[in-house]
Formats: C-alpha cells, structure tokens, sequence
C-alpha cells in the first residue's frame, strides 16, 4: 500500500496531523475503509517514492494497511510487517467502542460466554418489517447525516448496502411477482426478505405467469435469524401450495369443498386508509355452533399444530422452541397461589453469599496541616496573586485549533473580577435602587470555550459577596432537562444571568430579537460581563473579603437519576477548607502548570482548575470539548509544550490519546507528576489506564502517575491516590466476582473467571475527613468488612445542603450511621456520596459504581456500568454508533426490568443488528445472571445528550416510557426475564359435591342466581285484547295474519319510512301497499320460481322496505325466507364467497333480489370470487306484474319454521338459527310491552336489518304492533353523519335503536360539532330511550362518551341503554320505557379471571365497570349455570347465562343433524335443582345481582349482567380472561394506538395493534404494550402486530371478528407494518 514506499517520518507536520485526524475517524467508525484508503492515497500521493510494483501471486492476497506508523532504519521484515499489520487492525477495531469500559479480559471472557452457546440450536425468529418497495427502512428516512469526511461519491457507495433504490413507478396492478422480488434482493439489507432469497440459494428469474417456489423454512445455529420469503402483495397469483392450504382448510370443515372452492374471503390484505365497509365474514365455511368445549384452532391446526405453508405459525413455533429451551436456575417464587395475588416477600436463598466480616471502623484521613500563610478566604488569595504577582499567567485558553488563543494573569483576572464586582453592585440598576445585594444568586451562562470570561465570572460574584450557580448554555427550547435547569433557577430564586457577548448572539431570540424565554425558567436580566461593559470603580472602593464563614459561597448544579436537577451548595469555608484538603493531599505547589480538559463549571473541573489553581497560583492551561474532538492529542500537546505537572481528564481523553498518538513520538509526558483521571472510580477505568501508560510510557510517562480519584456533588472529593513515590510498587488490584457484588458481597473470583471485575483503588481519604461505608438502602447502618456499601463523608469540606430542598438534604447531608442494633455511633453527621466502594487493605477505597447506576432486579444489584462494559465487548464495531449505549430499569410488575438502547451505526444491517442484540442477550445472561427485558436500536445522533456529549439516560428512559424514543430495532426478551409471574392456575376437577345441596330456592347457602321478566300472558290491557279478539285466532297469531287484518282495517296506515342521506323519505309503505307488494312477491315465487311450500328462499336486498315486502311475499307463498347481506360492489372478492356459503349452506332454492344487484351477481367481478354458472333460480322483484297469488299459506302449526336467522359470530363462526312462528309472535308480544309499542307511536332504526334483533325490529315488530318506524340505513351516515340525530330531532322520535357502529360513527365524526349542531335546531330532549342492539357486554365508556357528548343538545343522561340477545334467543334483555335505569357496578378483574366475581367500589385499583344488559323481556327467565357441571350457581357468582322463553330459537340450521349439539344448546336440563325445565345456553358469561332497586310491582329487581362470550374467552395460565379487557388496556397504552385486537396461538398471545399515528411510532409501541398487559394482566405478549388503520376486521354489528383476524395474520395476509417476536 501507500505508507511502503513513503518515508512517514520525512513528512511534514502537517500531513503527519491530517492521517491522525483520518486515523481517528476510521476508529471512531466516521469514515469507511473505502474512504478512508482513498482520503489516504490522495493525502500521501505527492510524496510516494516511484517503485515497479510486482504482480500479487495468485494465492497471496495482501491484507490493506490503513494505518501508519513511523519507520526508522531497514524496512521490517514480511511477517513482522503482517504482525504490525494486524496488531493495527486489532487495535482500531475497539475504535468505535467507548473504552471507558475496555477491558481485554472482559471481552475474552464475554467471548468465551458466548461459545457455550453456540452448541445450542437454537434460532431466534427476527422481527418482520413492512417490505414495501416504496417505503424506506426507519434507519434510512430518520437517521441524521453522519458527520462522514468521505467524499459524496463513496458516500453514495457505502449507503448502497443500506438503501433500496426506488424502482421506476409502475402499476402496482402491473409489476410481476418477481420484479418486485428481485428489487427487493438488490442489495438490500435493511429487509429480511432479500436475506431470505440469498440465503436459499441464488433466486432465478421466472417467467411472470409463474409463482416463485416458496423455500422451506429451516432451523438454524443458536440465535441465528431465520428469514422469511416477501410477503406477496394481493394482486400476485396464489401458489399451488396455498391452494394445497386452503383445501386441507376445508377439509377439517363440514362442507366439503366443492370444485370451484376458494379460500376464505379476507378484506385485510390490502388495508384501506379509513375502515370501510363493515362486512361480516367467516374466517371458516362451518355452519353450526361449536361445542364449548371445542377449540378454534383445530380448524386450522395439522397434526403438528402449525398450519400448512404459513410463515408467520413457523415463526411463533420457532419462538416457542426457543421459549421450551431450559433457563437458568429459575429465581424463587414469590408468589403464592390465591385469589388476591399478593406479593410476598421472596424466601432468602440458603445459597445466597453473605457479609461474614466483623462491623467496620471508621477510616480517618490524615490531619489537615495547619499552614501559617494560609489566605481567610479564597477571594484574599486572589488579591494577594493579583498585587504581588500580577504578571504571572493565571489562565490560557485554546482556540479551535488547540493554539493557545489568550493568556489571562493574575494581575488581569484580579482587576476585572473587581470592575465586574463593582459594576454588579453599584452599575445595573438605577441611580437609587440597588438591584443585586449580597447574598443573591446568579446564574453564570458561559460556553465551554470561554473559560476566561467564566473565571472573571465567577471570582467576581465571589468578591460581590453575591453566589454564583454555574449552568450550561441553553441551546433551544427542547434541550434536554432545560425546565429542570428552570426549576433549579426558580427555586435558588435567580432573576439575572451573567453571560459574554458572544454566547448571548447565539442564544435562541424570538422573533422581535428578545432572548427566548425557556420552558420552566424564571424571567431573566441577562448581563454582558465583556471588560468594555464593565465599570472602573473609583479608586476609594474596595471589594469586602470576610472571613470564610458558612454562608454558601457557590452553586454546583446535579442531574439525578430521575433527571431532577438540584443545586448543591457550598459554603465559603467548605470551598476553602476543599482546597486546602486538595492542595495537600495532590501536594500543589506556586507555579505549576496544569492542564485541564474537563469542564470547568463543575466538579473537578473546577476545584482543581479554578478553585485549588487561584489557590495556589497555578498555571491553568484549559483544553475545551471541542478542540478535543478537533484534536485528540491536544492536551498531550499542551503537557509537552507547557512541561505541566498535572493534567485533569476522564478515560474517554486517554483512549482519544491513544487513538491519535501513531505519529506523535516526539511528545514527552515526562515532566506530569500527577495525571489526575476524574471518573478513576467507574470499575472500568482500570483497563483505560492501564493501556494508556502501555502506549505512553515510551514516552516518559511513569507508572506512578496516574491518579484516580472519587468525587461526588455532595461529598465533593471523597478520595484521591496520592502520586507515588518513583520505583515504589503500586497498589494491587481487586478482582472480585461479579455474583458476589450483585449480592453486595465482597468475594474474590475464583471459579469463573468469565465473571469477574477488575477494580482499582481510589487512593486514600482526602485529609481531614472521617469515613465509613453504610448499607445503600434502609437506615444507615454500617456494612460488614466484606460488605459493599455506599461511602459516606464527615468533612468540613463537602456540600452543605440541595438549596431549598431541606427534606432531601435531610437525608443525604445529615446521615448519622448506626451500628446492627439501630444504635447512632456518634453525633457526627456524614454526607451521602453515591458511590458504592468497600475499604480494602491499607485502608485504600475501591469504588465499584453509583448508586444512580445501580439496577436492583429481583433483589440483586447490578451496575449499569457493567453492563455497557459487557455489550461493548460483544462485537459493537458493525452495530453500534461510536459505543454509544444507555443502561436503565423500569419497573413493570412488581420489579425492576434492565433495558438496554444503543445508537445503530447508520451503515448497519438489519441482520448485523440482529445478531448483535441476540449476543448481547447472551453474554449479559451467561454475565451477569440477568435477563434483559428490552434491547433497543436507534439512529444514529438521535438519544438525548448531555451537555458534553454523553448520553442523558434519565431523559431516554422517559423517551421510552413515553413511546417518544423511535427505535429502528426493538427486542423484549419478558419471557425469559419475567420469572415472578403466579403460579399457573390448577383447575379441580368439576363435579357436583355436598356443596351444591339445594334447599328451596338456595344454593351453597346463597340465593339462586335467576331472574325473570314480566309474565307475557296477564298484562295485556283490555283495548288490545278486544282489538286481538277481531283476529281470525287469538290463539295462533301469525304475522300474516296481522298484516292482512291491518290491511283491512286500517289500509291506509304507514308502517314504515325509509330515509336518505339527505333525511329526505325515498319510500313509505302502508299495510296495504305492503300486503299487496307481498302478494306479488308471493305469487312470482310460486309462477316463475316454481317454490314448493317450506323451501328456502334467499333474500338478497339493501336496507329498505323491499326487504320487509320479500319476507312477507314468502310468507305468504310458505317458503322459508333467508335474509342475507348482499356482496359490496367495491368488495366483491371478500364479500360475495360469504353470500355464496349462505346460499349453499341453506340449500336456496331461490333467490329473491333487485336489478342492480342482479347486474352484479352476474357480472365478471363476480364470476373472479365464485361460480355464477351455480346460481339458483334469480328473480328480480323490482317490476312484477301485478297478480296475487292463488291462495296465502297459512302453517299447520305454529312450531314450523317461520325464518332463518344467518350470523357470523365473532369467533368467524357461520351459525344459522331456525325462528318458529310461535317464537316470532311472542318475541314481538314482548317487545311491544316492554317497549310500550302503540299505532300511534313512532320509532326510529338505524340498524343493519340482516339478522337478530336488528332484522326483527326492521322488518317484524311494526305489523305485529302496528307502531310506524323511520328506517334509516346505516350506511347513508358514512355521506351524513348528523342523519341519525336529525332525524330523532326532525320527527321527535321518543324511542330509537341504534348499533355501536352507529353510535361510535356519532361520537368521534359529531363530537367537537355540537355547537353546529345546536345551531341548526337539533335537539334531543324528547328521547327517551336510546336501546343499542348487540350481543356483547355493553360498552360503558362509549355510551357514556355518548351521552356526555350529545348532552348539550339535550340528550338526556337516562336515555342511553342496551339490549342483549344471543344466536338460541335473539332478544333476552331491552331496557324498555318503564322500571329502573341501568345500574353500574364495578367487579375486581382479579377474581372475574377466576370465574369469581368480587364487587369492589368505583376507582379500585384492577376494577373493572360493568352495567346492567337492559331489563330481562316479558316472559324470558333466565338462570346462572356452572358450564362445566351445569348445576345453578348463587347470587353473584359468574357462569353461563342459560335461558327459557317462548320465543327461543328452535334449533340450529345444518346439513346434517347433530341431535347431541341440538340438545346440548337448545334443550338442556340442569343437573340438579329443577331437571324438568328446558334451557337453551347462551355461549355467553355472566352473573346476576339483586339491586337495591324496585321493580313496578314493589320487589327488588334482579339485574343481569353480561361479562362475555364464552367461545372468545382465552384460557392462559389456567385463568379466564376477556378479550376486550386486555384490548382496552392496550389502547391506553400510547396515543397512536386507533384500535386493537388479541388472539392466542399455541398458548402465545398476539396483539394486533392498528397504528394511527406515522410508522416511526411503530416500534415505540412493542415494549408499552408488553408492559402494559404485564402490568395489568399479568400475561406475557408473544407476538406485538402492527397493522395500518382499518386491518381489523368489523362486523356489521361493530364487533371485532378476531378469529378471522388471526387466520389473516397466520396466513401472511396482514401486510404489517411490524411483527415483534417477544422472547
């Protein structure tokens, strides 16, 4: 390469600083390889000595040397050359890491920890991410330029792995299969399908017409990603193999697949931006209901329990795989077993190590020295240099280029403190007034470049007697902690800043030129402190410097943990009586030079380089933040310019040194006789200092030199290693187990050496101060010798007190230690100081971390440092951005949980990432014996920073919390690291013991759990008995019958309108428009048709009158009506296939329609979804000819079919209901009682009328009672969405029955417009009742949200209600007019997963608000029964609910008869009690309770409530829990969750979770909703979803069908956003 043929010691200093600087940009991983080789070349390209080059041998392929080094005498040797080579490579590969926490020995260890797993394998399943050509990877759209010195055109090069290049726009319709594919593998390495192809061998091209053969997924080594083929759009040919899916699908079901078969409708697949039509959809073609006991997933399920062909199942399974592989030994169990699941205390283990050292003493420091010429007080020091040696250089500061810029004397410092000193007390306000006194605060806001001005600063508010409170310069008005600064500013009570005119330019303006006013702070005077602002003050007025007395004399601002800031005050005599204590203990003489590179407004910075240096007339040479980052090697430069003695750094400015130091062998650290290194008590620091004195001890620097130190805010310097004496041994190392020390033992490591720490001494107590260590938590006790402890001080020079907080001060400046028995030691108070440390031999400190960094899981300590230093080791050089990493706990469920966030290098893979984390995983396990709850992967830059460029992890813990911290790639590992779950629940076996004796109408010593509507045959009143009388039968009224005789009686009587958008009515119907329209219909059926009496007729009509006039024509011609959802013409692929399983299933005759929907059924659309050659017989009913027909059937009997009622259930489940004449005509007898059903009433619908309640109303209730409706369909909301509510106000409707849909459409569409609504004249005040229809429990929150909303226009609060039916009885519960309102009560979500309810009062924690389902209708009664025993249950006690009534169904609708499933729904017996009552079982839960309230005739009324169905509950851990209980909690989770929905796969539960917010949101949402659910459930997710808006399905009735849901998911029909596989 290069560097061979050029003499690199010959070059100019120059270029020799240009290849540092490129050196350290490769190491810090700013620049690539490529780049770098090109900046390189192009650098040394005018000094390369001309040689022939020789031609490489075949074999012999010569590794690139990027880096140079200096060469003397003969050119090395070949292999020495190679061995330099690669000791370069070596060394530069930690480059990117922070070697703060490098350690060789770690990171063999952590490597050794990861080859006991390779032998495992076991995969881990990668998260899924949309795979959208069109859409960039997070990384690529949100990660910030990289601040890279390579040229745009290598640029362009290096970002070519990461990014997809946008094919040319085509026709999505258009583009084949594999064009899509291939563009996707063209180098794409941000998606996991490319990998998927490239790691199955090369992908051909395939001609168009052709699917690509799918790869069969394989196991691979342990934690190895397994990818999965692309996700194939919609609009790609299915492959056979799916088909070979789809038939074994059918094949389980009960209809066999007929030729033309096709899979499941699905309307999932291509994702709307709204939700669009709600259609109801089978996830499976079974036409019957299920047994309770039966599963769902049996449907799908091969013998291996993983669906045929699908990728998503064989994720999950490989997921579980890895689940099933064993654990550490398993943290005890704390928890036991009853219902209120309480923590307990966990049981100690016997094994645990334990403190066996006697109690500790007390560790004096030596004595302060009394020196006879010490100064009163810091000020009188700086006179005195100021007077006397006025020349001698007090400050230099650097400019950018690490040059010194200026040189501040004695002389200059003393005069302008004193001008500023004046010019604050006599020059700021008016003549009169004096606006600052003595012993106000000020804020000092200077930039880490200025030291200069800071010191005159600072000295001048010392000799103004005013306090000073350093803070950073506040860049924007989201800086990080910015209002915690505010709160620290309010509560010292600052009200003026000093500041240079420079850094006021650059602060934030608002538009009119003022300084921006901050969030949190209080409202500043900001003060130019320049010389020529400053006043000369006259020459009788002298600055007053009292005696150092206790007053404070400073501010030291902290950030703690939780990202407060405190100010810690420091009295004049502490910061007197600290310099003194330095200046003996680092034995500071006059004159010396000290390099500073840390800041210099606090901590070290400035005790050593402002306080101790003015003290002592020291030299101070101040190296800013940013020439560090410019030039690495600039303080090495300063110390051999300037031969200073003592430099102040941190191990982040010794690994720069390293880094930079190749061509600097003339630099000399000779003449340092102490390197003062500030953060020497991070355990870490070890390795950092030992490899700098390897590196730099050619260069004169001694071993004896290197000084850590322990500092804290409060205790200031608790201990400092004194420079040794030349030649003297140094202080031995600790090397201590890691699992003792997470016990807070001290034990040193013997067996394991891959868990060890390597910790080195602080040196010794500062002079004059007392020390002892005491236990971290509880009082204050003292620790055990071998016991880790926190260190606390007695020392006249530390903190005083947190400046206006004396409770907290309380606890951390007057700690007096106790001993075992809880008795003080002494009187003395100590200080806290946050460092964890023990006292080892010598009396020597050891420090082995901060409290703040301490992470206590599971009743172990572990130490955030550790385990960045373990992180780092593995690998990060292709993962993570410059060793950028954040350690923290959250706590979720009752302990802390270690979550990890590092940036991702913007160049990163998404598989490199991968695999990083899931080594990270291990390492941390095989570690430190810890399981890490989530690992996260950010942008690059994008983690909130501390003024100096670290990462601020107080603030990126909230970011997590919040949702706000945008990560690229997320893992939760809650499985693995939640091991304090309850024990699963045992069921007993069920059976009917001595405990369920019945005595009378008690059970188990309760009342029975029953209740009972009015009695349907006494209450008539006698006008309508004697308008009944006129039927040709009062015994057996048929609803033909009531149409005819309404047709002759009051012919003329409109019985229903229908609506448009507009409100306009498009068509009435009176009983004899209607009678006649039937006859039509009835005499078409029986002409064209050729019907034979008790055939099934399928009707196929929008919502209107239409419908209403074809039922009754069947009733009239005797044939059974089906009443079905007509197909959406937008939608036909996913919703005609379920009209044609109705058609099929119900074996229809005939199909009874209108002209459009004709067209439709006929059309090409049609004939892509389903057979249209196998239509039935299609009439169209639009134009028939007026004939009627010969006669109207009337049944035999009133037990023959009247109807039957089609649904799909939730569970997807297609059930069909036989309705008998008898149940049609009691069902209406109880509605119009219970609603108070008149012919001169008036009710409005807005409900979908094709099945249940929702049909009876729309097309039954009206003839049988005679009370006209305003129909309205639901669907003319989506064009008017006031319809509805103008409507109720337009015609002054007292009664209207809406669906949750409905009333969820009015809440978010109408909720911020009733102001508008108000204005245009509607009111709601003559409601009076509002009855949702559904078949669910109620939902409390949107009726309440509701009536809130809508109160303003006068809805009453009273008037929202429900109503409750099931597929064996459509209708159990309405609210009706008359009896009392819905009561609420609130149940313990604890005991309901239990099958137990416990109420508990409103705002319980885990409570649950349930209201009542309506009242129970006239002659409907209904009993609470164990489903497993079928014995009655009591009062209160949860089971299924079963009922008896006269219009139950009679049966379920299937092609072959189950007489058992039949019996076992519809004509059930109890197993004791009362074996003679037949009962028909709902499916769902629920209890009853007798309420306070009183019915119409004086007794209490037993109110039913509905808890949920049965067939949607999920079984886990042995505990029943509801769907929609978890789905709430998850939408409370962040705001950009729209809707969710939960399913379980094999034991694992999945979470789909619609986004409505952008798609960086979405991985922000994986780890709230796992804690969440944690949190609230107790239940660990599996797999997090992320879809779009609008993916989850809806039936019409604005029920989740979340069994289709899953079908879609596991058929890779989702297109998510993203999948998260939870370990």
């Amino acid at each position: 390469m290069a560097d061979r043929r050029v003499d690199l010691s010959a070059l100019p200093k120059e270029v020799r600083d240009q290849l540092a600087e490129l050196d350290l940009e490769l190491s810090e991983g700013d620049i690539t390889q490529k780049g770098y080789e090109k900046k390189r070349t192009k650098l040394l390209a005018p000094y390369i000595i001309q040689t022939p080059v020789e031609p490489p041998r075949q074999n012999d392929v010569q590794p690139p040397a990027p880096s140079s080094s200096s060469s003397h005498g003969p050119p090395p040797s070949s292999s020495s050359r190679y061995r330099e080579r690669r000791s370069r490579r070596t060394h530069r590969s930690g480059g990117t890491r922070d070697d703060r926490y490098r350690s060789d020995i770690h990171s063999e260890a952590v490597q050794a920890a990861l080859a006991k797993h390779k032998e495992e394998k076991m995969a881990l399943p990668m998260p899924t991410k949309r795979r959208s050509t069109y859409v960039q990877s997070p990384v690529v759209t949100r990660t910030p330029p990289d601040s890279s010195s390579g040229s745009e055109d290598e640029t362009s090069v290096r970002r070519q792995s990461s990014v997809v290049p946008p094919p040319p726009m085509v026709n999505p319709n258009l583009q084949s299969p594999d064009s899509w594919i291939n563009s996707t593998v063209q180098g794409s390495s941000t998606s996991s399908s490319a990998s998927s192809t490239l790691s199955h061998g090369e992908a051909r091209p395939q001609p168009q017409n052709q699917p690509k053969p799918q790869p069969q997924p394989q196991y691979k080594p342990q934690y190895q990603p397994l990818y999965q083929p692309p996700y194939q759009p919609q609009h790609q040919p299915q492959s056979s193999a799916h088909t070979a899916a789809v038939t074994d699908m059918l094949a389980h079901s009960r209809i066999a697949p007929s030729e033309n078969s096709t899979p499941p409708p699905d309307v999932t697949a291509v994702a709307p931006p709204s939700r669009g039509p709600r259609v109801d959809l089978t996830s499976n073609p079974v036409v019957r209901g299920m047994s309770r006991g039966q599963s769902r997933s049996s449907m799908m399920e091969t013998a291996d329990g993983v669906p045929v062909n699908s990728r998503v199942s064989t994720k999950i399974q490989q997921l579980l795989n890895t689940l099933k592989r064993p654990k550490r030994p398993p943290l005890s169990e704390f928890f036991t077993d009853d219902a209120e699941e309480i923590v307990e205390v966990p049981q100690p283990d016997p094994n645990v190590p334990k403190p066996e050292g006697r109690q500790i003493i007390p560790v004096k420091g030596e004595p302060l020295g009394v020196v006879s010429n010490w100064p009163p007080a810091l000020q009188a020091a700086l006179a005195r240099w100021g007077a006397t040696q006025g020349k001698s250089p007090a400050l230099t500061a650097l400019d950018i280029t690490g040059k010194p810029l200026c040189t501040l004397t004695y002389g200059k410092l003393w005069s302008r403190s004193v001008k500023l000193a004046y010019t604050l007390l006599n020059k700021l306000g008016t003549k009169n007034e004096q606006i600052l006194k003595p012993g106000d605060k000020v804020a000092l806001v200077y930039p880490n470049s200025d030291p200069g001005m800071f010191w005159v600063a600072f000295y001048g508010c010392l000799l103004a007697e005013v306090i000073p409170v350093p803070i950073e310069v506040p860049l924007s008005r989201k800086d990080v902690g910015i209002s915690q600064v505010g709160f620290l500013l309010g509560s010292c009570g600052v009200g003026l800043a000093l500041t240079s005119e420079i850094c006021l330019k650059g602060l934030p303006k608002t538009p009119t030129g003022e300084i921006l006013q901050f969030k949190g702070w209080p409202r500043l005077k900001w003060v130019v402190t320049d010389s020529k602002y400053l006043t000369k003050p006259s020459k009788d007025w002298q600055p007053h410097i009292p005696t150092a007395n206790t007053d404070p004399a400073y501010i030291e601002y902290k950030a703690s943990k939780d990202g407060t800031v405190v100010g810690v005050a420091v009295s004049k005599v502490a910061m007197l009586t600290h310099c003194q204590a330095l200046t003996q203990a680092c034995n500071y003489c006059e004159g010396e030079t000290l390099v500073n590179v840390l800041d210099f407004k606090k901590d070290i910075g400035l005790w050593h380089g402002v306080l101790t240096a003015v003290m002592n007339r020291i030299h101070t040479i101040s190296v800013p933040y940013a020439v560090m980052k410019a030039c690495p090697l600039s303080w090495v430069q300063r110390v051999h310019n300037h031969k200073a003695r003592i430099a102040l750094v941190k191990c982040r400015d010794l690994h720069w040194a390293m880094m930079a130091h190749r061509d600097q062998r003339d630099t000399s650290l000779a003449s340092l006789r102490m390197l003062i290194v500030a953060d020497g008590a991070n355990p870490w620091s070890v390795s950092s200092c030992d490899a700098f004195l390897n590196v730099f001890q050619s260069h004169g620097l001694k071993p004896e030199v290197i000084c850590p130190c322990a500092t804290s805010p409060e205790a200031m310097t608790v201990a400092i290693r004194r420079p040794g004496v030349p030649g003297t041994p140094l202080p031995a190392r600790a090397i201590l187990s890691m699992g003792g020390l997470s016990h807070g033992v001290i034990r040193v490591n013997t067996e394991d050496k891959n868990s060890a720490l390597t910790v080195q001494d602080v040196g010794h107590v500062m002079p004059g101060a007392l020390m002892c260590i005491v236990k971290p938590d509880g009082p204050p006790q003292l620790c055990k010798t071998d016991e880790i402890g926190e260190i606390i001080i007695n020392s006249r020079a530390g903190g005083n007190m947190y400046y206006g907080l004396p409770g907290v001060t309380k606890n951390t400046f007057e700690v007096i230690p106790v001993n075992a028995n809880g008795v003080p030691i002494g009187e003395i108070p100590f200080v806290r100081s946050g460092l964890l440390g023990f006292v080892g031999p010598g009396s020597l400190i050891f420090v082995v971390g901060k409290i703040e960094g301490l992470l206590m899981v599971s009743g172990r300590r572990h130490n955030a440092d550790d385990l960045v230093a373990t992180a780092l080791a593995v690998e990060p050089v292709k993962t993570v951005y410059r060793g950028r990493i954040a350690v923290f706990s959250i706590t979720v469920f009752y302990d802390e949980r270690v979550a990890i966030v590092a940036e991702q290098r913007p160049d990163a893979s998404e598989e490199d990432s991968f695999q990083w984390m899931s080594r990270v995983l291990q390492a941390i396990d095989s570690i430190h014996q810890v399981g890490l709850y989530c690992l996260a992967l950010v942008p690059a830059n994008t983690l909130p920073k501390t003024p100096l460029g670290g990462i601020h992890i107080s603030d990126t813990k909230q970011f997590f919390l919040d949702g706000n911290l945008h990560p690229c790639n997320i893992l939760m590992c809650p499985h693995t690291c939640v091991t304090n779950l309850p024990k699963p629940r045992q069921k007993q076996p069920v059976g009917v013991g001595p405990a369920s004796v019945m005595v009378g109408n008690l059970v188990a010593g309760k009342r029975i759990a029953q209740a009972a509507g009015r009695d349907l045959g006494m209450i008539e009143d006698q006008d309508l008995v004697r308008k009944l009388c006129m039927w040709p039968t009062v015994m057996h009224q048929y609803l033909t019958e009531a149409l005819q005789w309404r047709a002759q009686t009051d012919a003329d009587h409109v019985l229903f309108v229908l609506l448009n958008a507009k409100g306009v009515p498009v068509s009435t119907a009176t009983c004899v428009q209607l009678h006649k329209r039937a006859e039509k219909i009835a005499a078409a059926l029986t002409e064209k048709g050729s019907i034979n009496t008790g055939e099934n007729v399928v009707l196929l009509y929008p919502p209107g009158i239409d419908l209403i006039a074809a039922f009754y024509g069947c009733l009239y011609a005797g044939c059974v009506p089906v009443n079905v959802r007509p197909p959406h013409p937008q939608n036909l692929a996913a919703t005609l296939p379920t009209v044609r399983m109705i058609i099929d299933v119900s074996k229809a005759a005939c199909i009874l329609t209108t002209q459009s929907l004709l067209r439709t059924l006929r059309s090409k659309e049609a004939a892509a979804s389903v057979n249209i050659k196998t239509w039935p017989t299609i009439i169209d009913t639009d134009d028939l000819p007026r004939r009627r027909p010969p006669q109207i059937y009337k049944p035999p009997t009133a037990e023959m079919i009247a109807y039957l009622d089609f649904s799909v259930s939730t569970t997807g489940m297609l059930t069909g209901v036989k309705v008998s004449h008898a149940a049609v005509s009691a069902l209406c007898r109880s509605i119009k009682l219970q609603c108070e059903l008149y012919s001169s009433r008036q009710i409005a619908i807005c409900l979908d009328p094709y099945c249940g309640l929702g049909f009876v109303l729309w097309c039954l209730a009206s003839v049988y009672s005679g009370h006209q409706s305003v129909l309205i369909p639901p669907f003319e909301l989506e064009s008017c969405l006031s319809l509805w509510l103008s409507t109720l106000s337009q015609y002054r409707i007292r009664d209207t029955f809406c669906s949750y849909s409905v009333m969820e459409l009015c809440t978010k569409g109408l909720g911020t417009q009733t102001e508008l609504l108000k204005a245009r004249g509607v009111s709601l005040s003559c409601v009076r009742s509002c009855v949702v229809i559904a078949e669910e429990r109620p939902r409390l929150s949107l009726s309440h949200s509701f009536s809130k909303l809508f109160k303003d226009i006068g809805l009453s609060s009273r008037a929202v209600s429900t109503a409750f039916g099931s597929r064996v009885n459509l209708a159990i519960c309405l609210q009706g007019t008359t009896g009392p309102d819905p009561c609420t009560v609130y149940v313990d979500m604890k005991s309901l997963r239990h099958d137990r309810v416990r109420v508990v009062e409103r705002g319980a924690p885990q409570s649950l608000p349930l209201m009542e389902s309506g009242k129970i209708l006239p002659g409907v009664r209904v009993i609470i029964v164990n489903p497993e025993t079928r014995g009655p249950l009591g009062d209160s006690h949860l089971g299924e609910i079963w009922v008896n009534s006269p219009h139950n169904a009679s049966g379920y609708y299937t092609i072959y008869g189950e007489e058992s499933l039949q019996a076992n729904h519809f004509n059930t017996k109890l197993s004791f009690g009362d074996p003679q009552t037949l009962w028909a079982r709902t499916g769902y839960l629920g209890f009853v309770k007798r309420t306070e309230l009183l019915e119409a005739n004086g007794d209490r009324h037993d109110a039913l409530f509905v808890v949920g169905s049965l067939d949607e509950t999920l079984e886990l851990r042995g505990l029943r829990y509801h769907p929609i209980d978890i789905e709430t909690s998850v939408s409370r989770a962040h705001r950009s969750i729209a809707e969710s929905a939960v399913f379980t796969w094999t034991n694992l539960l999945v979470v789909v979770s619609e986004l409505c917010g952008s798609e960086q949101d979405a991985l922000d949402l994986v780890p709230l909703i796992t804690n969440v659910v944690l949190e609230e459930h107790h239940l660990i997710v599996g797999v997090v979803v992320i879809v779009d808006p609008g993916v989850i399905p809806i039936n019409s009735r604005g029920e989740k069908q979340r069994m289709h849901l899953r079908d879609s998911f596991l058929a890779d029909q989702l297109d998510p956003i993203y999948v998260a596989y939870n370990m």
